[in-house]
């Protein structure tokens, strides 16, 4: 036992052993977190050393092992921070831990970064001091830097934002190399921070090579001028080139991370209805996906809107799976509109800008049907004005055609918007009044004639009242065919115009007999003109565009007729009687036998080399003694076989085409010249005719209205006359009613034209 004075040394070896104790306990613990610490950043290494670049796309394991392994180190050093590590102690651990043979990682924090070899390598640095305390933005390429800045950002800020990002670095010490950055957060000394990891996608480019034109791949994408936008295996846009960016109608920076369907919506032009996301079906299906027809691209935040095609395209990784997407948009708002022009012009009449005749007899044809089917009711109207031939005859076709465009916009006023209002041909148009009653369409029609009668039309000096008569038609269940509806509209527009400016409704009783008493008309009136000579000759000037060609057309002759008051009667009325009684053949023998012994007594006026025209009906080509007739009337004349130019349609050769190759072959082996007449108006037909011995081509005068700005009809004449050159064929322009459709046929190369602009019909005697 111990003796009292030895109590306070006892004490003191007992302090100083469990000193030793405490500091052993210690030593011990300081040694196993150091060895913790190596093990963790051995582990980091092995992850970052072993892991599979061919797995960057779709994240893999290797990263995330990388970012839990950081946070475990990250914790370490927290704790040896509190025991007085110091700074360069801890640069060496994370140094450690972000060291690997494979990938290039780094970590990010405030503008700074902390790399390892592979990085520095990648980077063409010498060494990772080269690149402590430098910003990743410095490292990239310029075309690039603005970009990564924004996705750093977005990734601090903990704001959507792509997982990679793909870039071309900047060399310091050397080339520099195209990567993909991976980004994952994380805390370092106790602070947000981003873990990078990098991996080479492309070598580094032949520096003789790399800038052998004026600008980067990154500027090509920017000089397209489609929009050109890549995705994740996400969804999520990662980039966006200038043209996109139009069209999605905001920056790049701020599309970034979002999906598609987050910054646009695609819409149907027509009904307005979500074309859904391609972007997503791209992805889950693994095929191109193609919105090309009527999509439209509406801009989620703003008020533009464009006429797009879309392309998605898949982007697969090296084990073919989808990583991504790429999306081509093409901006057609231009050729829609074109599309839509085109369009409009082929179902509108370019005077008036009314429907044109095939429209509204498909609007009438859907009416029908819907009648048919539902008993839904509509009634149509055919109108016929009333002395506009007086306006034709005393001012020309450019006053027509402006009166025209003023009653048509008179016509449209007199309806509601429901209804169609349609030129039919000439100065006939047609009204369709949907779910109309028949009583209230007649009031409508009444209110049409007050107004068109109550209208005037000033041409320079001339002042002109003229009116309209219109013919009524209900449209029901009862109703028959297209046919049907528009013949009865016109036979009751008939007996509305033999009453004067008129309104009247069909009957099937009024018909027949306006039929039995029109036929007894016409027919009187034709017999009794071919018997006493009624008919009237006229001539119109046909004048060569090149003043030094010696032989060509220079005039056509014209029949007129006056009825039992002396008023000129149209020309297509008693032509289209004359043919509905087979009376043609006659009426052409008058003419021939008329007009050539005219020119045998010198009464016709022509200059030398010139021949005159004369006009042949399809019925008059299938008359089998009519050629006989011809050569005896040049007998007998006395007229030299080449001062006759015969004109035919295509139409009437096509129907007596082996009557028309007798006829023409003959004649022409003896002299006489032919003319294509009024052609484009069946060019199908051309195949059949182009082995007729034919010495001019007479483009058809609609094609010639509005030609100097009308780009279609202009394409239309310039084939015609492409087509005429390659046969041998000399053009003639008809109806060139002004100056300006005379430049313009002039410049587009035809050899002759005739219309009001180069000279007038005028009765043959004056001639």
């Amino acid at each position: 036992m111990a003796s009292p004075d030895n109590d306070p040394l006892i004490l003191a070896l007992l302090a100083l052993g469990v000193l030793a104790a405490v500091l052993a306990v210690a030593l011990f613990r300081r040694h196993r977190e150091a060895r913790e610490l190596r093990e963790v950043g051995e582990r980091l290494a092995a992850v970052a050393a072993t892991g599979d670049v061919g797995e960057r796309l779709t994240g893999h394991a290797a990263s995330g092992s990388a970012v839990d392994l950081a946070a475990q180190a990250d914790r370490l050093l927290d704790r040896l921070q509190h025991e007085a590590t110091t700074r360069a102690e801890r640069e060496q651990v994370y140094r450690r831990l972000t060291e690997a043979r494979h990938e290039g990682v780094a970590i990010e924090r405030d503008g700074s970064l902390l790399a390892n070899a592979r990085f520095a390598e990648l980077c063409g640095a010498v060494s990772p001091s080269h690149l402590a305390g430098r910003a990743l933005a410095d490292l990239v390429h310029p075309d690039f830097a603005e970009l990564l800045v924004e996705v750093l950002r977005r990734h601090h800020a903990g704001q959507p934002a792509p997982e990679r990002f793909e870039a071309e670095l900047r060399a310091i010490d050397g080339p520099g190399a195209r990567l993909e950055f991976s980004f994952a957060p994380i805390t370092f000394e106790g602070q947000p921070a981003q873990l990078v990891t990098v991996v080479e996608v492309s070598s580094p480019p032949d520096q003789s090579d790399a800038r052998r034109g004026h600008g980067t791949a990154w500027e090509a994408l920017d000089a397209l001028g489609e929009g050109v936008l890549t995705t994740d295996a996400g969804g999520r846009i990662v980039y966006a080139n200038r043209a996109a960016e139009l069209l999605i109608g905001k920056p790049a920076s701020d599309a970034l991370g979002h999906t598609l369907q987050e910054v646009i919506s695609l819409v149907d032009e027509g009904d307005r209805k979500s074309l859904g996301d391609p972007v997503r079906q791209c992805i889950t299906t693994g095929a191109r996906v193609h919105i090309g027809r009527r999509g439209m691209v509406v801009a989620n935040d703003g008020p533009g809107e464009r006429s797009i095609e879309l392309t998605v395209s898949p982007l697969r990784d090296a084990s073919g799976e989808v990583a991504g997407t790429v999306i081509a948009l093409r901006d057609v708002s231009d050729l829609r509109g074109l599309t839509r022009q085109m369009s409009y012009q082929a179902s509108h009449d370019a005077l008036t800008g009314l429907v044109n005749r095939r429209e509204f007899e498909r609007r009438l044809q859907e009416s029908i049907e819907a009648a048919h089917a539902g008993g839904q009711r509509a009634v149509l109207c055919y109108l016929d004005l009333d002395r506009f031939k007086a306006v034709n005859d005393e001012c020309g076709h450019v006053a027509g055609d402006s009166m025209l465009r003023e009653v048509a916009a008179l016509l449209k006023d007199a309806v509601r918007d429901s209804d169609t209002v349609g030129r039919l041909g000439g100065d006939e148009f047609g009204i369709l009044l949907a779910g109309c009653p028949l009583e209230k369409a007649r009031q409508i029609a009444d209110d049409v004639v007050r107004a068109v009668a109550d209208y005037r039309f000033v041409w320079k000096d001339r002042i002109f009242n003229i009116g309209v008569s219109i013919g009524l038609v209900e449209v029901s269940r009862e109703s028959g065919s297209l046919e049907d509806a528009l013949g009865a509209a016109d036979s009751a527009c008939y007996l509305a115009k033999r009453q004067g400016s008129h309104v009247q409704v069909y009957s099937a009783r009024d018909e027949a007999v306006a039929r039995q008493r029109g036929e007894i008309h016409w027919l009187q009136l034709l017999q009794s003109a071919l018997k006493d000579n009624g008919f009237e000759l006229h001539a119109q000037p046909i004048v060569a565009v090149d003043a030094q060609s010696a032989s060509g057309p220079g005039l056509e002759v014209l029949l007129r007729l006056k009825d039992s008051n002396g008023a000129m009667i149209a020309p297509s009325e008693f032509m289209q009687a004359a043919e509905r009684y087979r009376l043609m053949p006659h009426v052409d023998r008058w003419v021939v036998q008329t007009a050539l012994a005219a020119l045998g007594r010198g009464a016709v006026r022509l200059v030398p080399g010139r021949c005159l025209c004369i006009n042949l009906s399809g019925q008059t080509l299938g008359d089998a003694g009519f050629l006989e007739f011809v050569v005896d009337c040049l007998d007998r004349t006395g007229v030299a076989p080449d001062r006759i130019c015969f004109e035919v349609t295509e139409n009437s050769v096509i129907t007596n085409i082996e009557h028309a190759r007798r006829f023409i072959g003959v004649l022409h082996t003896m002299g006489c010249q032919f003319a294509l007449d009024d052609f484009g108006s069946g060019l199908s037909s051309f195949a059949n005719l182009r082995h007729l011995p034919l010495d001019y081509l007479k483009i058809h005068g609609e094609f010639i209205h509005n030609l100097a700005s009308d780009v279609v009809n202009q394409a239309m004449v310039t084939a015609m006359i492409k087509l005429a050159r390659s046969l041998n064929f000399r053009v003639v322009a008809e109806q060139v009613e002004d100056m300006s459709a005379l430049d313009s046929v002039r410049r587009m190369g035809v050899d002759f034209v005739q219309g009001y602009q180069v000279g007038r019909p005028q009765p043959l005697a004056l001639v």
